[in-house]
């Protein structure tokens, strides 16, 4: 699924997994390996918290609004992270090394 997004007054598109379902993104990236970035969506905005554990990989986190606007954006470590913001759409995308 194609996901276009404002970030510092800039359009950017990019290449995502969506997870709809309450298993998918509760589950996230943890135990996985995968490059692919994932979509979260949910029905409104609300308090979406996001942490590392039992992630392998760095990822850059994107919390969104109802308008595809980033409102927080997070570079977040394995294992050490957590991090809590308003939101209609989250973004992980993995650090690519």
């Amino acid at each position: 699924m194609n996901f276009s997004f404002t970030y510092k007054k800039k359009r950017h598109t990019v290449h995502a997994k969506p997870c709809k379902s309450l298993l998918s993104r509760i589950m996230g990236k943890m135990f996985s390996f995968s490059k692919t970035p994932l979509l979260f969506i949910y029905k409104k905005e609300q308090n979406v918290d996001i942490h590392m554990l039992f992630c392998f990989q760095p990822l850059i986190v994107l919390w969104l609004n109802k308008n595809k606007k980033v409102i927080k954006a997070k570079k977040m470590l394995p294992f050490i992270s957590y991090v809590s913001a308003k939101a209609k759409y989250v973004l992980e995308i993995p650090v690519l090394k």
